[in-house]
């Protein structure tokens, strides 16, 4: 019998690739019994790893709790952390604007990196410029891209060490987050469709805008990041969309001080608040957001409370 040219080619292409898969992944296994040396970049994507790895990794968490990921600079001795780790799990997408260099330099010397953001299916930001971020790199803010990073770096584990059930544990943290997502959709349905109205300090919720039905109207920081300046022009704008949509509250951030939202805010009077969430970084001990799981819900709560 003749085997079809394209059935043998493909065949060919196919035992060629799962020889080179099973080289690679043979290469870079961990021998077993040896702790895996994980660092991580933002202390949200600590809590996450966290949660699959457990104790049986060695767990670097580069920044501290809130810290600001958009300009935070390692030291020399976490540079080195970055370049000997098993694997190093960054947000990616342009969050780390401080790191970017660090981690680009530590890829190309062979480093195993893993940036989350790209694999949840990234939403792009509704507005931006020609110098500005172009894809939302705050993905944590829905729950169930949180359920999809936790498959994906328990397959970056599974691959360094397939001796233990990364998988399992992934699956145990992604129930978790489904049932949270499950209670923020049902204490947001207080919120009247004419009210899921959001004015943030920097573009920070657009994935829970997305999940959850808001729109974002305005934003004190435009661009994406929290290193942009506004203009005079841009805030004296932001001001005139708050009136035109009835906004009641300016969404400020821990990571952040509040001086540009308390100046917008104080241009409209007594009818607009200031509330603060957590975004870009857990709470220290004791802010009721030392969690990721704990952080959304809090943050959720003050949405909820600030919006009805």
């Amino acid at each position: 019998m003749t085997v079809p040219r394209t059935t043998a080619i493909t065949s060919v292409l196919l035992a060629a690739l799962l020889t080179a898969c099973t080289a690679a992944t043979t290469e870079d296994t961990k021998p077993p019994g040896e702790s895996l040396q994980i660092v991580a970049t933002t202390t949200i994507l600590g809590d996450i790893t966290s949660n699959i790895a457990g104790d049986q990794v060695m767990l670097e968490v580069l920044l501290p709790a809130g810290a600001d990921p958009h300009d935070f600079q390692p030291s020399s001795q976490q540079v080195a952390l970055i370049n000997d780790a098993d694997l190093v799990i960054a947000n990616g997408l342009g969050l780390e604007e401080g790191l970017n260099d660090v981690i680009e330099s530590a890829k190309a010397d062979g480093a195993n990196v893993l940036e989350v953001a790209p694999l949840v299916d990234p939403l792009p930001f509704a507005q931006a410029g020609p110098n500005e971020l172009r894809d939302d790199p705050h993905f944590w803010t829905d729950p169930l891209r949180v359920a999809t990073a936790t498959e994906v770096i328990a397959d970056a584990l599974t691959r360094i060490d397939p001796s233990v059930n990364w998988v399992s544990r992934a699956a145990g943290y992604g129930a978790e987050l489904r049932t949270l997502d499950a209670e923020i959709e049902a204490l947001f349905g207080s919120i009247p469709e004419s009210s899921r109205k959001l004015v943030t300090n920097h573009d920070a919720l657009g994935y829970l805008a997305h999940r959850y039905g808001f729109e974002v109207v305005g934003v004190v920081i435009p661009g994406g990041s929290t290193l942009a300046q506004p203009s005079s022009a841009e805030l004296a704008a932001l001001v005139d969309v708050i009136e035109d949509e009835d906004v009641p509250v300016i969404f400020a951030e821990t990571i952040e001080p509040s001086v540009l939202a308390d100046a917008v805010a104080a241009e409209l009077g007594d009818a607009v608040a200031v509330v603060e969430l957590y975004t870009d970084s857990l709470g220290p001990a004791g802010s009721g957001a030392e969690t990721l799981i704990k952080m959304l819900r809090l943050d959720a709560e003050r949405i909820a409370a600030g919006l009805t």
